[in-house]
Order: C-alpha cells, then sequence, then structure tokens
C-alpha cells in the first residue's frame, strides 16, 4: 500500500448558456479525483492518499480538522 500527503487544488471552471457565462470553482486531487467543496470547507486543503495496488482501492483520509 502506497501512502503519501496531497495538496487538493482550486480550479475554476466557466460555462456559457445562452450567451450568458457562469463561473463555479471546485476543488481536484492527484490521479483526477475531486473533492466536494464541503469537505475542504470543513478538513482543509491537506489529506492522506492510499492506494492499494493489490484490491484497486484508493482511500482519502483528512489530515487534519479546521
Amino acid at each position: 500500500m502506497k501512502e503519501r500527503v496531497v495538496e487538493a487544488k482550486r480550479l475554476v471552471g466557466k460555462k456559457t448558456v445562452r450567451g450568458k457565462t457562469y463561473e463555479y470553482e471546485y476543488y481536484t486531487l492527484p490521479l483526477n479525483l475531486y473533492i466536494p467543496k464541503s469537505m475542504i470547507e470543513k478538513h482543509g486543503t491537506k489529506y492522506l492518499l492510499q492506494v492499494d495496488e493489490e484490491s484497486g482501492t484508493i482511500t482519502i483520509k483528512p489530515t487534519e480538522s479546521k
């Protein structure tokens, strides 16, 4: 099992619908894993990422709570 500490990146997306542009933000971890904004607000941006290559499971745990 591999373990590493990762930090979530904040990305801003833009979408145009019927001539009006909307902006939204979302958070992502390495391996293209998306994190809900509520988790970022509750636990911060640092997470422990555990990858078990035998079973193919990925576990994300917060390193600290706000």
